[in-house]
This record gives structure tokens, C-alpha cells and sequence, in this order.
């Protein structure tokens, strides 16, 4: 049983191949780590952690991506499950997502890419409810 879920979502393979990589190094099998290319398939692993009854989630998103953006998919996500801790990590956000994932999404952290690994799992500790 994981204490916890962390749901990557990035439309670029490498970047997710990396933060699962360095996720997996830093929680040592503490928690479950997904990772998934688009913000749907993001929504329906979030409805997959809550039928497992996995409580506390931290979702690190990218902004600029296909279909839907950073900063809409995070608060689609709060509404899903509102104990959610959102982390915006991203090298292209505008102000004006910004704003709204820190508004409408309860953004627990905004990160820039290239992002420092240790900055990334402090935010993730501190984002966990559990």
C-alpha cells in the first residue's frame, strides 16, 4: 500500500522518463508514481486513484501542452478530488495561467523548467496530506 500518488503529466516523453527516474530515486517506493502524456488521461488516472481509495495525490503538470492546458487541467483535477496539492512545472506558462492555476486551482507551487530536483521533491513532500 503507497502512503500516496504522484501523477506526472508532460506531453514530452523525455521529460517524463526523467521525472519518473529522479521521483523514484527520491521516494524510494514511498509512493505511487504515474506518468502520463496528456491531460485526459491525467483525469482518468485521478478517477483510478480515487476507486483505490488513494487519498492524497500530488500532480506535477506542465502548462503548454496539447488539447488542454496546465493551468485548466489542474483545476479540472481540484474539482475531482479537492485534497489534490497542484505543482505547475513549466518553462512557457504565461501571467495570466499563472494567475489562474494560483486562483482557481489551488497551485501549492510553481516551478520553472529547468527544474532543480530537490526544490521538486520538497514541494511534492510538503504537497502530501498523508
Amino acid at each position: 500500500m503507497y502512503n500516496g500518488a504522484i501523477l506526472c503529466v508532460d506531453d514530452e516523453r523525455m521529460i517524463l522518463d526523467s521525472l519518473k527516474s529522479q521521483l523514484n530515486r527520491a521516494f524510494d517506493g514511498k509512493y505511487l508514481i504515474e506518468i502520463t502524456e496528456s491531460a485526459d488521461e491525467a483525469l482518468e488516472i485521478l478517477e483510478e486513484f480515487i476507486e483505490d481509495k488513494i487519498e492524497s495525490v500530488v500532480i506535477v503538470s506542465d502548462w503548454m501542452m496539447p488539447g488542454m492546458k496546465g493551468d485548466e487541467f489542474l483545476i479540472k483535477a481540484l474539482e475531482i478530488l479537492p485534497s489534490v496539492s497542484n505543482i505547475l512545472l513549466t518553462g512557457q506558462a504565461d501571467n495570466d495561467a499563472i494567475e489562474n492555476a494560483k486562483n482557481n486551482a489551488n497551485l501549492h507551487k510553481l516551478i520553472f523548467k529547468p527544474w532543480d530536483v530537490d526544490e521538486l521533491v520538497d514541494a511534492i513532500q510538503t504537497g502530501m496530506k498523508g
